[in-house]
């Protein structure tokens, strides 16, 4: 399906089958001169179809196109390869950059999250059924790396790009002062709550994010774009909402851990998900693997709270309250 945002400015809404995300928002402007397009889909056939449907619908001449991803999920920059061409700009972000370029980073978290509790006899399954895994681009691009306060421009928008580190260290997002649009990725949703994860004890996701998202509080946004469902206009009110899910989310974190020790893989086992399964174990393993980064990432903010205490002395990192 094809909207109209506003002038020249559309969304292709490209599908993402079996993920709770439902789709993807991909944004197009077409301008004179050159065309942006903002995320891309899964490096999969249903959505490399669903982006050419829609590029041919509104007639783009992808020689004459620039892609922007603001952040390096699977979901947002897999297809970039495949549809950009040899005269294509890729904006990507900096820190970003780092980590999609690293070729170990999938062993590297693999072996954390054995750390941190996860059975080793359902590791390579949870790697394999990763989409992030499966997904991503066969190939690395050449990138143009943007970060902080860096300005992109494109026919009658002039967007000005925002660092919101926490659901990856180098989100971003981007705003248009004149026209007061938020192109907030997976920084803010608004029909569900951006996952934050945490597969590092060194990097504190969830108060980045919490942080992050003042920094974007008081932007006079009529309109925000999101990465997945459904626009809104209420910047601050979905801001306040999200800030009280993770406190409770934090709390619950706490219940669920009691007086005894345990590891982020069995805290996440006690904590409440919206997945239609009756206990932990009928959890697809994917799910079990967002489960637990995102316990972590909970955990590491409380940690840094002072709110519990984080044991290091045996193979398994645990926690107590």
């Amino acid at each position: 399906m094809i909207d109209e945002v506003m002038d020249r400015f559309y969304r292709i809404e490209v599908p993402l089958p079996n993920s709770p995300l439902k789709e993807l928002n991909s944004y197009v402007i077409k301008a004179d001169d050159r065309n942006l397009i903002i995320d891309t889909g899964f490096n999969r056939t249903v959505c490399f179809e669903a982006m050419q449907k829609g590029i041919h619908a509104l007639d783009i001449d992808l020689s004459r196109t620039d892609f922007l991803i603001t952040h390096m999920h699977a979901d947002h920059s897999g297809l970039v390869t495949r549809l950009a061409t040899e005269t294509s700009t890729i904006y990507f972000s900096r820190i970003d950059a780092q980590v999609y370029l690293d070729e170990g980073i999938w062993e590297a978290m693999i072996d954390y999250a054995g750390m941190n509790g996860f059975p080793a006899d359902e590791l390579i399954k949870a790697l394999q059924n990763h989409p992030g895994f499966k997904y991503s681009a066969k190939t690395i691009p050449e990138l143009t790396l943007i970060g902080d306060n860096d300005l992109v421009e494109i026919g009658d928008y002039r967007f000005q790009c925002i660092s919101t580190p926490g659901h990856t260290q180098g989100h971003i997002c981007l705003y248009e002062t004149e026209k007061k649009v938020l192109i907030s990725g997976d920084h803010i949703l608004y029909d569900i709550t951006p996952h934050i994860e945490s597969w590092s004890y060194q990097v504190n996701s969830l108060r980045n994010y919490m942080d992050s998202l003042d920094r974007v509080y008081d932007l006079p946004a009529d309109i925000v774009l999101p990465g997945h469902r459904s626009f809104f206009s209420d910047l601050k009110g979905r801001i306040d909402e999200l800030k009280k899910h993770h406190k409770d989310r934090a709390d619950e974190v706490i219940d669920v851990m009691g007086k005894g020790t345990k590891n982020a893989f069995e805290i996440a086992a006690g904590m409440s998900w919206d997945i239609d399964c009756e206990t932990w174990d009928l959890f697809p393993i994917a799910q079990k693997w967002f489960a637990t980064g995102e316990a972590i990432a909970h955990l590491r903010f409380l940690e840094s709270e002072g709110r519990l205490h984080r044991n290091t002395d045996k193979e398994v990192i645990t926690f107590t309250a």
